[in-house]
């Protein structure tokens, strides 16, 4: 509802504005106000859009693989890990484990 009231305010105006073609202060507000329903009506309607989708059912949280984490540690322990002494170490045990190298 608010969308098309909007839209139909704005394009009042552009047919008014094109009507009278004026070029003064008159003119510029009316510009502005045309510029301002259009933009009322534009998110009106993706709003309208937003709340006519059903949300997506809430996904269980899914970890990867154990081959893409070689050196078997999450990502609360990498948050956890700071300091390049720690990643250094945790590099070196997943080599000495055979893990892959980067060099």
């Amino acid at each position: 509802m608010v969308a098309a009231v909007a839209a139909s305010g704005a394009v009042a105006l552009l047919a008014l504005l094109v009507v009278l073609r004026r070029q003064d202060l008159l003119g510029v507000v009316l510009a502005l106000l045309c510029v301002l329903l259009a933009m009322v009506a534009a998110v009106a309607v993706s709003a309208a859009r937003q709340r006519a989708e059903p949300e997506p059912p809430d996904q269980p949280h899914a970890t990867a693989p154990p081959d893409l984490m070689p050196y078997g540690i999450d990502a609360d322990t990498l948050d956890a890990l700071d300091s390049r002494d720690a990643l250094r170490a945790v590099r070196d045990r997943g080599r000495a484990r055979g893990g892959f190298s980067d060099r």
